[in-house]
């Protein structure tokens, strides 16, 4: 979820369209709270800390970016990603589970799991994920 940090408005919107993601996704869904425009930081109307405050009461994790200067875009990213694989680690995520929204690749005819299907390929450890 992104709100602008220079319109609070973008803010008081959150609680709302919390609700709505969570009715639906998996309740271990990772959800991001984003504030973005940091480098407007002097027309900011969201305090740092009052966002940091919602995201910890709601089980978020949260970042401020600029997209903009690119400042902090990458970090929610590698964030979440980090996040996915700890729920993944922690069994809290089920790959196998249907319910968690990883689908998985079909393989195309004549391939097996770690193959590519092109010729000479597929052997080695340079595999690639089939989902």
């Amino acid at each position: 979820m992104v709100y602008d940090i220079t319109r609070r408005a973008t803010y008081n919107h959150l609680s709302g369209w919390l609700t709505d993601a969570r009715s639906l996704t998996n309740p271990n869904t990772v959800i991001f709270l984003i504030g973005n425009k940091g480098d407007l930081d002097g027309q900011r109307e969201v305090t740092y800390d009052e966002a940091k405050r919602f995201a910890d009461e709601n089980d978020l994790l949260f970042l401020e970016t600029s997209a903009k200067t690119g400042d902090h875009v990458e970090d929610a990213f590698i964030e979440t990603a980090r996040k996915i694989y700890q729920n993944i680690q922690d069994g809290s995520l089920d790959l196998n589970a249907a319910e968690t929204g990883v689908q998985p690749k079909p393989l195309a005819p004549g391939t097996t799991p770690g193959s590519s299907g092109q010729a000479g390929s597929g052997s080695g450890g340079d595999q690639k994920c089939q989902c």
